[in-house]
């Protein structure tokens, strides 16, 4: 079995698994992160609503079968107020997938994200190709390393951390409100996926942790792309797990140890209920492993 097969197996039937939910069930909840800004969680990544004196500011999007459902949410927190912006944090479908039914706004994201929504992706360990999405799905709008805007008078900043989960993140900094959506650089309290076939690095990832931290303060709010509202201390929290979770598999690997060997070590020792969401402890190893030992 190749090396990377495991993991993306795992990918595959929990994707599977999300093809064939039933959407008809899921409730849209929000939750208010401060005043105008509502944190919206269904199925997907987390959104985040900022509800502006005459526009709306909407950073992702989730599923398309939830989007009349989120419309609807978002019209009871901010009336009939027209989305101005939708901001992409990166490609894939639990956030993106929404694109073409919030289309009337302005879609931003880095230019990656634009690249493979509107490009076939090949992906080697299925050794299959994902077909580009039709033009109502790409962002109008890219950028290349930082993007700045002005939205209703707050400064908002649109930063880019290359190959951490994937090669197209964003992070959106609200400078004036101190609150920050971190999208899938960051799933509290869980083992992250990080998207080898679209760019994605272990220490790529670890540096994106980083880089955040460096702006941020002891009262900053925190939306990560998965998982509930967070603060600073939780994010040092998760960049502590990331290093731990690496070095020692990294040290298993200069060891002579075998994957299998590593999974079965126990290196999950203090993290072990971040295994309970996407990605189990067994395959965030393998994640680590397969990035430290794969051919450049």
């Amino acid at each position: 079995m190749k090396k990377i097969t495991f993991l993306f197996v795992c990918l595959l039937l929990t994707h599977l698994t999300f093809a064939q939910r039933d959407f008809s069930k899921i409730e849209i909840s929000a939750l208010e992160v401060d005043s105008n800004f509502y944190m919206l969680q269904g199925s997907g990544g987390n959104i985040l609503i900022y509800v502006g004196v005459e526009e709306i500011l909407m950073i992702d999007c989730q599923f398309a079968p939830l989007s009349e459902k989120i419309r609807a949410k978002i019209t009871e927190l901010g009336g009939e107020r027209p989305i101005k912006y939708l901001i992409n944090t990166h490609y894939q479908g639990d956030h993106t997938g929404g694109n073409e039914n919030f289309n009337k706004a302005d879609i931003i994201a880095h230019q990656n994200v634009h690249k493979r929504l509107s490009e076939d992706q090949f992906i080697k360990a299925f050794q299959a190709t994902v077909e580009a999405k039709p033009e109502s799905f790409w962002p109008d709008i890219v950028y290349t390393n930082r993007m700045e805007i002005r939205f209703d008078s707050q400064l908002i900043v649109l930063l880019h951390h290359p190959n951490g989960h994937t090669d197209g993140d964003t992070q959106v900094a609200f400078v004036d409100r101190n609150i920050i959506h971190m999208g899938d650089t960051f799933f509290k309290d869980r083992f992250p996926y990080i998207d080898f076939s679209s760019g994605g690095t272990i220490d790529g990832y670890i540096s994106s942790v980083e880089n955040a931290l460096f702006y941020l303060d002891q009262d900053t709010k925190i939306i990560p792309g998965h998982g509930d509202l967070a603060n600073t201390k939780d994010l040092k929290n998760y960049l502590s797990m990331l290093k731990i979770m690496r070095d020692r598999v990294s040290t298993g690997i200069e060891e002579g140890l075998s994957i299998e060997e590593l999974k079965n070590a126990g290196l999950d020792k203090g993290f072990e209920s971040w295994g309970a969401g996407f990605i189990n402890a067994e395959s965030f190893i393998d994640t680590i492993w397969t990035d430290l030992t794969r051919e450049n």
